[in-house]
């Protein structure tokens, strides 16, 4: 898209008098966007209708042609739904599409619309309106996903898991507090789209060009009607800021990165090895050729699709990076990698959010590997400070031995002979075995934030209050 003048231009020939012949078949071709910008129909109907109405009440058009002009919009509206609009490349883009439709539905008064505005600030407009629009529906789908994880988080509250490190066995945790961890995740994700709406929420109509306009056009007026908090305060800005697309696909990719490592543990813990979880069939594929296999493909193509969101967000600042004051034909490589991304983001939220309300949860396989690795070491030698008053290097000395001793005999913690580990510290009492349990472990962890239950169903209730 670039910037164009107010006069009428005909069907197939959209630079008038300065190019003496059209476009070849290869500037056609990289100079139309009408393949993707068409998305945008509606954002540019209605900021249309706003500016010609602002028109009207400012005297520069008459009442008159801003009735015909709204009709007509209305009326091309109307046959884009219904698919019934011809869209063409040789108009090039979205807003000159609509504009030789307006200009055959009601004649001249369709010449006037373009009065006081450029299409520079005009997609400026309509691709704000539509980041902004698809920033509100990604925060549905982000509390969708975040309600979801509560339910599952009060349901196994209790549910022993082991938490790890390195994905190797650390201290056991419950399923709860596990699927918490993802609702702060989440939840930062949305903060991050409310802020970005907040930011953005200025309207750019009636920057024009770049050098904002003569007539006297009431840019306030304008912003109210198309839902904005005000007008944006520099016309140069204006035109060649991309902020709000770059910080749309930031989010999109931070969210789908969060989204790519619950995909990753999905697919680990669906594996027989693991076997902590059991998908759907809804969420899963068979093999062509091994009847046994149950693949968790909804998953791991929503791993897939962070390396496309990641790729868009690249782009996109790539372009950006070298581009001068103020408008550049460069620009019109913003919006696919945005479309993309958005695509991408709105179909893996809805897939995860599906796969966690689905999935089943195989709590016994959890809670027998929770104990593996010797998980509740910490809480042994939290226990040698507490009870036996050793310093914490001296009690994870002590531990370790005794880590050493259970994996000499092949047996857990909890089944070493008292005997034997007052042989490695004569402080060691039979009190000890009421920490080697992974139900205690867990249960003693009752810090602000901590995997307790009792602390898991505070965080699940401070969220329901804000979700």
């Amino acid at each position: 898209m670039a910037d164009g003048s107010s006069e009428t231009k005909s069907s197939n020939q959209m630079w008038g008098g300065r190019f003496a012949s059209g476009p070849d078949a290869i500037m056609e071709e990289i100079n139309a966007s009408i393949g993707f910008d068409k998305k945008l129909y509606a954002q540019d109907i209605r900021g249309s209708i706003a500016h010609a109405t602002m028109l009207a009440h400012q005297g520069i058009i008459s009442a008159e042609d801003k009735d015909k002009i709204v009709h007509g919009l209305d009326t091309i509206l109307s046959e884009i739904d219904s698919g019934a609009f011809d869209f063409s490349r040789r108009l090039e883009d979205i807003h000159m599409n609509i504009e030789a439709r307006l200009a055959a539905l009601i004649g001249p008064a369709a010449g006037r619309l373009h009065t006081a505005r450029s299409r520079n600030d005009q997609v400026a407009l309509d691709f704000r309106l539509w980041v902004k629009e698809e920033l509100q529906k990604t925060e549905k789908a982000l509390t969708g996903l975040i309600a979801a994880f509560l339910d599952r988080a009060e349901e196994h509250a209790e549910t022993v898991m082991p938490g790890f490190t390195h994905l190797q066995t650390a201290q056991p945790v419950t399923f709860g507090h596990h699927c918490m961890a993802y609702v702060e995740m989440f939840g930062r994700d949305r903060a991050r789209v409310r802020h970005a709406i907040e930011h953005m929420d200025e309207s750019p109509i009636g920057a024009a060009a770049l050098a904002g306009t003569g007539f006297p056009i009431d840019r306030h007026m304008t912003a109210n009607a198309l839902g904005f908090r005000e007008p944006t305060r520099n016309s140069i800005d204006t035109v060649s800021d991309r902020d709000f697309a770059l910080e749309f696909l930031s989010i999109a990719a931070i969210a789908a990165t969060h989204l790519s490592r619950l995909a990753e543990e999905i697919v680990i813990w669906s594996t027989p090895q693991f076997g902590f979880i059991r998908l759907s069939d809804a969420f899963s594929t068979g093999s062509s050729i091994m009847p046994q296999k149950k693949n968790p493909d909804a998953a791991e193509l929503v791993r897939a699709k962070t390396g496309r969101v990641n790729g868009s967000l690249v782009a996109l600042l790539t372009v950006m990076k070298g581009l001068p004051l103020a408008y550049s034909k460069d620009m019109q490589e913003d919006k696919e990698q945005v479309f993309d991304a958005a695509e991408s983001l709105e179909l893996a939220i809805a897939a995860m959010t599906g796969m966690i309300r689905d999935v089943t949860i195989r709590a016994d396989r959890m809670k027998a590997a929770a104990g593996s690795g010797y998980s509740t070491a910490t809480d042994l030698a939290d226990w040698l400070v507490r009870e036996a008053g050793l310093p914490f290097r001296d009690a994870h000395h002590v531990t370790g031995r005794v880590v050493a001793l259970a994996e000499q005999k092949g047996c857990d913690l909890a089944d070493l002979p008292l005997a034997e580990l007052q042989a490695i510290n004569s402080a060691i009492t039979d009190k000890v075995y009421g920490v080697l349990t992974v139900e205690a472990s867990v249960a003693s962890r009752t810090s602000f934030g901590g995997t307790a239950p009792s602390e898991v169903r505070k965080q699940i209730a401070w969220w329901r209050a804000r979700n």
